[in-house]
């Protein structure tokens, strides 16, 4: 009994003495009579500390030798200009207003008549002032004069006074208004009924930009 207890008590020595060198890092109960203790030792305790932001990384300089991988860095070119292009757009002239086509034709002849009855004015006494009428007045008289009696000649200075000749330009334009007015209307309609089967005028509009 002695032997064998003796047996058992050198076994667990030994067991125990294995199981401590192997297992250093646990710490157990009694085993054969031996205690297991860890011979590790913990890691050293850190307390929290507060985050603290990483510090701002210095502008680069304006030559770039500070930073080498700024300074390798190419810049982008400025965009070329571009050469200016010219847009068209083609269009038809598919109908005139009559009404527009009317009322625009008045005005243009109404200012056309005025022009006409300024132009007329001076013409009249520009030639007067340089004795055009006078002069071919004189030639006509004589020329119709009859041998004889010496009387009944042409007077043509009298038949073309001012106030005949303002007088028979102002019928002329009032005639020309009113003529204008109704063929430019007239020429509307007609332009309506063309552009109907042919399709009207085309035309192509350019823009520059």
């Amino acid at each position: 009994m002695s032997g064998a207890t003796g047996a058992t008590g050198g076994a667990g020595r030994t067991g125990g003495g294995a199981h401590g060198r192997g297992s250093a890092n646990l710490s157990g109960p009694q085993e054969g009579g031996y205690t297991v203790t860890d011979t590790r030792q913990p890691p050293p305790h850190q307390p929290a500390q507060a985050y603290a932001p990483p510090a701002p990384s210095a502008p680069p300089s304006a030559s770039g030798g500070g930073n080498p991988a700024a300074a390798g860095v190419r810049k982008p070119r400025p965009a070329a200009r571009s050469v200016p292009r010219t847009r068209k757009a083609r269009l038809r002239i598919a109908k005139a207003d009559p009404w527009s086509v009317m009322k625009v034709s008045f005005l243009l002849s109404i200012a056309l008549g005025i022009c006409t009855i300024i132009a007329v004015a001076v013409l009249w006494m520009v030639l007067d002032a340089i004795g055009v009428f006078s002069t071919v007045g004189d030639t006509i008289s004589e020329a119709t004069t009859s041998e004889q009696g010496g009387s009944g000649g042409f007077d043509l200075v009298s038949f073309l006074s001012l106030s005949r000749v303002m007088m028979i330009t102002t019928v002329i334009a009032v005639i020309d208004v009113i003529l204008a007015t109704a063929l430019a209307t007239l020429g509307a309609f007609v332009y309506n009924l063309s552009a109907g089967f042919v399709g009207g005028i085309e035309l192509t509009l350019a823009e520059d930009e």
